[in-house]
C-alpha cells in the first residue's frame, strides 16, 4: 500500500513538472514569432513619412465630417 502512495505522488510531481515546462515553452513561442530577426527597432524615414501622410489624411476627413455640425 505504501509503494502505491509513493508511486502516485511521484507521478503527480512528474505531471506537474511536465505541465510547467509546456507552459514555459508556449509562453516563449509568441516572442520568437512576433519579432523577426531582420527587423530594425526604429522605422525608416519612408515609413514615418507614410504614417504621417495617413494621419494627416484622417485628420482632414475628421475635420470635414465635423465642420457641418456647427
Amino acid at each position: 500500500m505504501q509503494n502505491k502512495k509513493v508511486a502516485a505522488a511521484l507521478a503527480a510531481v512528474q505531471l506537474y513538472l511536465q505541465q510547467e515546462e509546456a507552459e514555459a515553452a508556449a509562453s516563449a513561442l509568441p516572442e520568437a514569432i512576433s519579432a523577426p530577426r531582420n527587423m530594425t527597432t526604429e522605422p525608416g524615414s519612408w515609413a514615418q513619412s507614410g504614417r504621417l501622410d495617413m494621419m494627416n489624411g484622417r485628420r482632414m476627413i475628421a475635420l470635414r465630417a465635423f465642420s457641418n455640425a456647427r
